[in-house]
């Protein structure tokens, strides 16, 4: 069961890796590796890794330690020895390489867009089918009407802003405190198989969304994070369109589907499988709905995207689980077919906290 779940995992990073090359040999077009605010994503995984693993011993040592604090560096080594065995090491090592590798080809593969298929997309088809879906109204009108357009703006774009250090985040949590490996397993190769299907799912039918195709609609809005990044992104693509030879820029518009909605469903529903804690699931489940709402209320999605993201999320969770073994029992109370290390001994389907406590 762990073979195959492995063998999943590296294939869907070897695929969309080696797919990414090939296009860009066909294309005549470099690769390159994306940029973020911390930095480019080769640095940014191994500091978050890092991050995770000081947050991971340090608090605890101390904790042990408290009667003794000359004990500190004998309790460090003995959770070491406890937690970062050589599953866990694995799981981590291949988890962290494979969304590298996936992650740095879907934005690859979504930058070659423009040079394949240029300025046409297929955003008016998307738009009717809102407007019939809606009754003739627009679905962002009517969340602008519903919600206004000035404190809902600025509360809805810090929602959909979290997504950027969402997804990399939730990952290292995953790989290096989740008790049971399998579920480390499970998120990441479900999110690895959500980013993959996403960027087919921009090839088979390429759109650039509401906002970019219809950018009236949106005039009104607070100007927030979210505005300096569509302006942001709609530049990068002009220059990619036009002066493809004369610019650097990475584009980065592609609609259909959500990956938004595609990657937090995916994490809301291995969360539901995995963490006892009700509270934590049902925020998790709030998170997704906010997160729906605001792609559709500053337009980065049609309504056919979210649909689309959500069935991606579906998808990707359900293949993860069926290659990690796992029963799909609300809050982790599944058997542990996949974990091998002395980790299994906690409770299967928790979550270390940083304090060394579970999250049930």
């Amino acid at each position: 069961m762990t073979r195959r779940a492995y063998y999943l995992l590296v294939g869907v990073a070897v695929g969309m890796g080696l797919t990414a090359v090939v296009t860009s040999l066909v294309l005549g077009e470099p690769l390159h590796d994306p940029d973020g605010s911390m930095g480019p994503s080769w640095f940014r995984m191994p500091m978050m890794l890092l991050g995770a693993f000081v947050v991971d011993i340090v608090p605890r040592s101390l904790w042990r330690s408290r009667r003794r604090p000359s004990s500190v560096g004998s309790h460090a080594r003995s959770i070491v020895a406890e937690h970062w065995t050589r599953d866990r090491i694995v799981l981590v090592v291949v988890g962290l390489l494979s969304f590298y590798v996936t992650y740095v080809s879907y934005r690859n593969l979504k930058n070659f867009m423009t040079k394949i298929f240029g300025p046409h997309t297929y955003d008016n088809v998307l738009h009717n089918i809102d407007r019939a879906l809606m009754l003739g109204h627009e679905p962002a009108v009517i969340l602008h009407g519903l919600l206004g357009e000035t404190y809902a703006a600025h509360v809805l774009a810090l929602v959909y802003l979290l997504f950027l250090p969402v997804s990399p985040l939730s990952l290292v949590v995953y790989l290096v405190w989740a008790r049971n490996i399998s579920h480390g397993l499970w998120y990441a190769t479900a999110q690895c198989l959500a980013w993959a299907l996403g960027t087919l799912s921009y090839y088979a039918l390429p759109t650039l969304g509401p906002n970019f195709a219809f950018p009236w609609l949106y005039h009104d809005l607070d100007q927030t994070g979210v505005t300096n990044l569509l302006d942001s992104l709609y530049y990068s693509r002009q220059d990619r369109l036009w002066w493809p030879l004369r610019t650097d820029s990475i584009q980065s518009v592609a609609g259909f589907a959500s990956l938004h909605v595609g990657i937090i469903l995916t994490l809301t529903l291995v969360t539901h499988f995995t963490v006892r804690h009700t509270w934590v699931r049902t925020a998790m489940w709030v998170y997704f709905g906010l997160t729906v709402v605001s792609t559709l209320y500053f337009g980065w999605h049609y309504i056919c995207d979210d649909i689309a993201g959500a069935v991606i999320a579906f998808v990707s969770v359900w293949l993860g689980g069926r290659a990690t073994g796992q029963t799909f029992r609300r809050g982790g109370r599944s058997r542990d077919p996949v974990a091998t290390s002395p980790d299994r001994v906690g409770a299967p389907g928790r979550l270390d906290s940083p304090s060394g406590s579970s999250v049930e």
